[in-house]
């Protein structure tokens, strides 16, 4: 990735100009403040501009106490107090959104909420009646016991008007420590098991599944897969056991291909039992092996030619070499961002469904010329095209762009972002091509587009494979 992505995910790229500018301020600021002292210390009149100035701060403060009082301070519409959750108390990092009701008065909202009570009779029974004595009902109730107490996760279904932050002073007040709440949909609704098993059947259809599985099941986490051996070359990964690690927001579990599992959820320590349901998973995926879904689409082109649009994965590795073989200097700088000297080891990456999906367009006899990539990047997702010379300005990017970010959204991302080079205009142009709210971020020549994605349920199939079902048969593959 380019050092523009690195300072988009936070890390500081340096500015020569800007620090020009400061230095150029601060310079004018200490001859400023010379020249006034020199005005204090040796003009007839310095004494008297002191007093003049003590004065008007004098009265400024004095001004700005009485306005206070008359007007009062009290916080704007959209504050919701959050910031102020009684000792002991944690709220989700999205209470400040969440904790404003999205309700009209009289109507219900839906939380999730996690707290901590002592492992003693009693204790699960006063914080129901504290619940119930402010007309919140529990939907569905799991119980993690700990060494150090009991944690009890919530659905529940409360007033409209009751606030975040009033829900954890009631928890509090019974008894619950460490509490944890966010603001909870219909999809909640369903239990565990079924959730569960739900999520291991999308597993089953496509390993490219296994993130998008686990962070439905966690929730908002951050997920990355780390090779084995890296694309880079070097050192690999720390090794973990078999059955994984727990380490209280964190957990660590050994991939199918090799190489470490890291899911981290800094807002929310995990449980026992969310450890083991994300270490069956894997296993689960694991005893598959690697799987892709076979469907295939036949487009045609504006000029007459006819495509096969279909998923690809490590078994087109030849067919890819090949392409790149056949693309010019510039079309591979402009997609990797620089000189390519082994194709073979960002390949193998890219193709594998452990890290994401990958479209694959064939012509009708059968030659690889176009290549979509939709990578899992940690919490956010990345789209990248490779067409060959001959097959550029056709549609085939703008096709395949179109079809990885309905993927995307399909899989409940919210946005997806690009990575490229100013100069590269069709790539610019297809991000435009989609209608959708875009961002740009530009540092020395690269380029980073991010399009915000409209908000969908995801699901184990997708878009294209629904409409193939439409047309027929879909064709077999070698």
């Amino acid at each position: 990735m380019s050092d523009v992505t690195r300072a988009k995910h936070g890390r500081p790229v340096h500015h020569w100009r800007r620090d020009v500018v400061e230095l150029a301020a601060l310079f004018t600021s200490v001859a400023v403040a010379d020249g006034v002292a020199n005005l204090v210390g040796h003009g007839p009149d310095g004494p008297a501009l002191l007093v003049i100035s003590a004065v008007a701060l004098a009265a400024t403060a004095g001004f700005h106490t009485w306005w206070t009082r008359r007007h009062g301070h009290a916080p704007p519409a959209g504050d919701t107090d959050a910031r102020s959750l009684p000792q002991g108390q944690q709220a989700g990092p999205s209470d400040e959104r969440s904790a404003t009701p999205e309700t009209e008065p009289g109507q219900s909202a839906l939380w999730r909420m996690r707290t901590t009570v002592k492992d003693e009779p009693g204790s699960l029974a006063a914080l129901c009646t504290a619940l119930a004595g402010r007309q919140v009902d529990i939907l569905s109730l799991q119980t993690h016991p700990l060494a150090e107490g009991t944690v009890d996760e919530f659905l529940l279904r409360a007033p409209g008007g009751l606030m975040a932050s009033e829900l954890t002073k009631v928890v509090s007040l019974a008894g619950g420590t460490d509490t944890w709440i966010e603001r909870a949909d219909a999809h909640d609704l369903v239990d565990a098991p079924t959730r569960v098993l739900g999520l291991a059947a999308r597993t089953a259809l496509d390993a490219a599944e296994l993130p998008l599985a686990l962070r439905q099941l966690l929730g908002r986490c951050t997920i990355r897969q780390l090779p084995a051996t890296p694309v880079g070359g070097g050192r690999g990964p720390a090794k973990v056991p078999v059955e994984g690690a727990l380490e209280d927001t964190v957990m660590r579990l050994r991939a199918p291909e090799g190489g470490v599992i890291t899911v981290e959820r800094p807002y929310l320590p995990f449980t026992p039992t969310e450890f083991a349901r994300a270490r069956a998973l894997v296993e689960l995926d694991a005893r598959l092996g690697p799987r892709v879904p076979h469907s295939q689409h036949v487009l045609t082109l504006p000029e007459g030619n006819e495509i096969t649009v279909r998923r690809a994965d490590t078994r087109d590795l030849e067919a890819a070499k090949a392409m790149h073989e056949r693309c010019s200097a510039r079309t591979l700088g402009m997609r990797y961002h620089g000189p390519v000297g082994d194709a073979d080891r960002y390949l193998s990456h890219l193709l594998s469904p452990r890290f994401g999906r990958t479209l694959a367009v064939q012509t009708a006899s059968g030659r690889l010329v176009g290549l979509g990539h939709l990578l899992w990047d940690g919490d956010e997702t990345e789209v990248a095209l490779l067409i060959e010379d001959k097959w550029q300005r056709r549609g085939v990017g703008g096709e395949l762009l179109e079809r990885l970010v309905a993927m995307a959204a399909e899989a409940g991302c919210e946005s997806v972002y690009a990575v490229t080079q100013a100069s590269n205009t069709g790539m610019v142009a297809a991000m435009r091509g989609l209608g959708l709210p875009l961002d740009y971020q530009i540092e020395e020549g690269t380029l980073v587009i991010t399009a915000r994605l409209p908000k969908g349920r995801a699901g184990s199939r997708l878009p294209y494979e629904v409409a193939q079902e439409q047309v027929g048969e879909p064709i077999a593959r070698d």
